[in-house]
């Protein structure tokens, strides 16, 4: 019997090309990198083809995992996630839904 576990991913995307990160959340990081590289014109990443994934945090729940991505939209805040990526703790523990 196959068990399917739901996953909750918040991810952090870079574009060289634009210099800009892009923060999301989703439960299959593979489909999402690949809708991102090939996104249609009005989407925010169709501006460029060369977002890489930086970092991803696995979250416990989807309430978590939308509250912590909410909360890292901003520039600052995921240079020092990156730089500092002991944080993830901290904002797991103070968003556990």
């Amino acid at each position: 019997m196959f068990i399917y576990t739901m996953e909750y991913i918040v991810y952090i995307l870079f574009s060289e090309k634009l210099n800009r990160f892009y923060t999301g959340s989703t439960s299959d990081i593979d489909i999402r990198l690949h809708l991102h590289k090939n996104a249609p014109v009005n989407k925010y990443t169709h501006r460029a083809n060369d977002w890489i994934l930086l970092f991803s945090i696995y979250c416990d729940n989807k309430s978590q995992m939308l509250s912590i991505e909410k909360h890292i939209k901003n520039k600052t805040y995921i240079e020092n996630l990156i730089k500092y990526p002991e944080m993830v703790l901290k904002l797991k523990t103070q968003y556990q839904g």
